[in-house]
């Protein structure tokens, strides 16, 4: 059966019982460790998990909450709940204010968890009265292979079970608000199949394609863009436990691929080994690169070109749209520097504030429409009324059209900070860190990063007599906030500005911030020896040696996984673990070191800084014992 873009839409389930119909040996999925899923086998596990579904009580009007980590069993559990009921997946790194969050505002029915999980969201769930599904992998099973159990079930399904149909909902997503919560994003089946058909499409995948993915299966980016893009297609998909720059090279040698996509801080985190991985790079024959979710900067596309000798697609996508909104074209079309392409299925236009089309060449706001959009927030009349204008769906982000169709994003008007396709509403972090007792506001925004695009900052006001601590506020915030939303600037304010009806002004604020001069003092070099190791292995790890022991590692173009390769030198340097959450909490080489040492040699506290030291520090301890908790899980 040859795969056709105007057959009719079913659903996924439909979609993959197509393509094992023509195809049944084909493979599907891939894993490292694992054997790989053919299209038959596959289509027979999701009408599995649709029996199973139906023996605890659900169908197509529940909502099945997915905390699972990345990898094959995500990708099957994902597609066996869209198809039979509806599937959200949720970041396994989210704290328990965060599953509380967003497990209430979606009205979950179902948690679905591997068997002995002690997530936050397990707590949250019994706390709730929602069920919970376990899922059980047998060693050496293949890719995507696993039981489904549940205590909790009720009566088996008697009605509104079966596959789901096109204008059923597939998929549940929150897309980050700027001022307000985040906003519920329910996604059909005809929206999806519509996207994944766009993006296979643009890409032009075919049978022969295997795409090595990095990206989390809890985004549009890599469920609709990479993991149904490629099935639509009838193409294989290795499904990796992340993204790893060594694995990286592992995977890129064991599967062979033919593309990878990932966001721009993992392309520039592969680029820093690139040199010493010349040949692999360059005889990994690829076809080509996919880069999405942030701006991607102009030296590093050319770089990952040289690196791969294959040419690298710059899109843009919302996951209001099922992802991909623009791309792009692969050779022998016409790529143009700078611009996310050209309107990929859907048409895009630009607009005023009154709603009307602008001219080529001419800023406003981007605005889209397409069967792949969806029809509306949940329960969010108000969001509705603002996004929607003639039957487009204002994007919130600023660009232009050229004469040739080709868009280019030039702004946002959005206030959510985009950190490196992660993205974070900022009133997410003001309401966390207002708990804090010596906060008496706290209001976050985005900062320029030379990597990750944006990074989080916040700027506090203490209460009367309190003083902050940077190091504690950040402490704070990584006990209740995933790891990416936790701020790597924390600046103190006595006030913040406002509007005339009192509302605060939180990107004038950033602007007020950023423009504010930097004390002038001369980069000040570490005079003790674990000072100089430490600042060796930045200079190493960032390519520069302009910075001073109190300068901020990410304010010098450090990142999150720069960071992971700095504590793994370190590690073994010292001969003892040094986890990365004490590095993002001791962000300068002063700080650092002073921690290190104290943890190897504890000085006696003066008397009246006992009790705060030690609520620090058995902050600390908890979030350690948390985190090497779950790797000892990871690692089996």
């Amino acid at each position: 059966m040859t795969v056709t873009e105007d057959a009719p839409i079913a659903g996924i389930g439909r979609l993959i019982a197509d393509r094992a119909a023509a195809r049944p040996e084909a493979v599907a999925l891939l894993a490292p460790d694992r054997s790989p899923l053919t299209y038959r086998a596959l289509d027979r596990r999701i009408e599995e998990i649709g029996r199973a579904l139906a023996s605890f009580g659900l169908g197509r009007r529940h909502r099945v909450a997915l905390v699972l980590r990345n990898g094959p069993d995500l990708a099957t559990a994902f597609l066996g709940t869209a198809a039979y009921a509806q599937s959200a997946p949720l970041n396994p790194a989210y704290r328990r204010q965060e599953f509380a969050f967003y497990l209430g505002d979606m009205g979950a029915d179902a948690l679905l968890v591997e068997a002995g999980d002690d997530s936050p969201a397990v707590a949250v769930a019994r706390e709730r009265g929602i069920r919970i599904i376990e899922l059980t992998a047998e060693p050496g099973s293949p890719a995507g292979q696993f039981e489904l159990r549940c205590a909790e079930a009720t009566e088996p399904l008697t009605e509104g079970g079966g596959p789901s149909g096109p204008e059923d909902t597939a998929l549940i997503l929150h897309t980050s608000g700027t001022t307000d919560r985040p906003k519920l994003v329910p996604l059909t089946h005809a929206n999806l199949c519509v996207a994944a058909r766009n993006t296979g499409a643009a890409f032009d995948l075919g049978e022969g394609d295997l795409c090595l993915n990095v990206m989390p299966l809890f985004h549009a980016h890599g469920l609709t863009s990479t993991l149904l893009a490629t099935l639509v297609r009838g193409a294989g998909i290795v499904c990796t436990p992340g993204f790893s720059d060594t694995g990286f090279l592992t995977w890129l040698e064991a599967f062979r691929p033919t593309w990878y996509t990932a966001v721009p801080a993992m392309h520039q985190a592969l680029l820093a080994v690139a040199g010493e991985h010349r040949e692999a790079f360059a005889g990994a024959g690829l076809r080509f690169v996919r880069s999405a979710s942030a701006p991607l900067p102009g030296p590093v596309l050319t770089a990952l070109e040289e690196a791969f000798r294959a040419p690298v697609i710059e899109a843009y996508g919302m996951t209001e749209a099922g992802s991909l909104v623009t791309s792009n074209p692969l050779p022998p079309g016409r790529r143009k520097p700078r611009s996310v392409g050209l309107p990929v299925g859907g048409p895009v236009a630009i607009l005023d504030k009154e709603g009307r089309e602008l001219p080529a060449g001419e800023s406003g706001e981007i605005a889209i429409r397409g069967a792949n959009v969806m029809t509306g927030y949940e329960a969010n009349p108000e969001a509705n009324a603002r996004a929607f204008s003639g039957g487009w769906l204002r994007t919130g982000d600023e660009g232009r059209l050229d004469e040739d169709g080709y868009l280019y994003v030039v702004g946002r008007s959005k206030e959510i900070i985009n950190r490196g396709g992660s993205k974070v509403a900022p009133v997410e972090v003001d309401e966390v860190l207002g708990g804090h007792p010596a906060v008496e506001l706290a209001v976050a925004f985005g900062v320029p990063h030379p990597t990750l695009g944006e990074d989080v900052a916040v700027a506090v006001v203490p209460r009367p007599g309190a003083a902050i601590v940077e190091r504690e506020i950040r402490a704070w915030a990584a006990e209740r906030l995933a790891d990416f939303k936790v701020p790597s600037r924390v600046f103190t304010v006595d006030d913040v500005p406002r509007s005339p009806t009192g509302k605060v002004q939180r990107l004038r604020l950033a602007e007020r911030l950023a423009a504010a001069p930097a004390a002038a003092r001369a980069p000040e070099a570490p005079g003790d020896p674990l000072g100089r190791r430490i600042a060796a292995l930045w200079s190493e790890v960032l390519g520069t040696e302009e910075f001073g022991v109190d300068d901020n590692f990410f304010d010098l173009g450090g990142n999150s996984l720069l960071l992971k390769r700095v504590a793994a030198r370190l590690g073994e340097q010292l001969g003892r673990e040094v986890p990365v959450l004490v590095l993002t909490m001791c962000p300068t080489i002063r700080s650092l070191a002073e921690h290190l040492a104290q943890e190897q040699a504890p000085a006696e506290p003066a008397p009246g800084d006992r009790d705060r030291l030690a609520d620090g520090r058995n902050r600390l301890k908890r979030q350690l014992d948390r985190r090497r908790a779950n790797t000892r899980k990871e690692n089996g």
